[in-house]
């Protein structure tokens, strides 16, 4: 499908969606900085043909512009002329979306999910057992242990890809970048900052654990 093909409601509705989700995660301070981006797809998918908006680079995410996103194609491109800049973890997102067919993508920086992908930094998963909240990724099992892929964080954004590829897992709904953030995804915008709210109560859990267990 070309971009020009997706109808206008479905463009509009999902800047909308991208904006509320904005301003909800900015009112709790998760974009210290001009830190973090969000995207959305829109339209059908292909994994080599999809399009979605991505919040442009460089904005501060506590205020709300006309200028906060962008859209772009499977490379990462511009869909429509443009003076924004996508964010610079853009490629991220394409990959993410390519491997997955997912709806939506979050990316935010927490000193907990820092302190996690660096104390676990050199064991490349983030280990959790046992936890309630395991169960907003739809893992029923009693007493389930998920392990959440830390991957390396590089200046220069494309390097991270191939680390990407190789490490996401089908049933863990996120990756973590050493010393730098999570990127959680859903089917949909509802489930994709479900699945971000999680992650950010299970890694202030892990790291917590692994300090009570220092001082026993």
């Amino acid at each position: 499908m070309n971009f020009a093909d997706i109808a206008l409601e479905e463009k509009q509705r999902v800047l909308r969606e991208l904006s509320s989700v904005k301003a909800d995660f900015a009112a709790r301070g998760m974009f210290a900085g001009t830190s973090g981006n969000l995207s959305m797809r829109v339209g059908e998918f292909q994994p080599d043909s999809f399009h979605f908006a991505i919040t442009a680079s460089g904005k501060d995410k506590s205020l709300s512009t006309p200028e906060d996103f962008l859209f772009v194609d499977q490379s990462g491109k511009p869909c429509e002329t443009t003076r924004l800049k996508p964010s610079a973890e853009t490629v991220i997102h394409c990959e993410i979306y390519r491997l997955t067919g997912c709806g939506a993508i979050y990316h935010t920086h927490s000193v907990f999910n820092n302190l996690v992908s660096e104390y676990f930094g050199d064991r490349k998963s983030v280990p959790v057992d046992g936890v309630e909240l395991i169960k907003a990724f739809n893992i029923w099992d009693e007493e389930a242990h998920i392990d959440v892929p830390i991957v390396s964080n590089f200046a220069d954004v494309p390097r991270i890809v191939p680390e990407i590829t190789d490490r996401l897992e089908s049933r863990i709904p996120g990756i973590l970048l050493r010393k730098h953030g999570i990127y959680a995804w859903g089917r949909d915008g509802f489930e994709a900052k479900r699945h971000l709210e999680a992650f950010e109560f299970l890694f202030e859990y892990a790291y917590r654990w692994e300090l009570l267990k220092a001082i026993r």
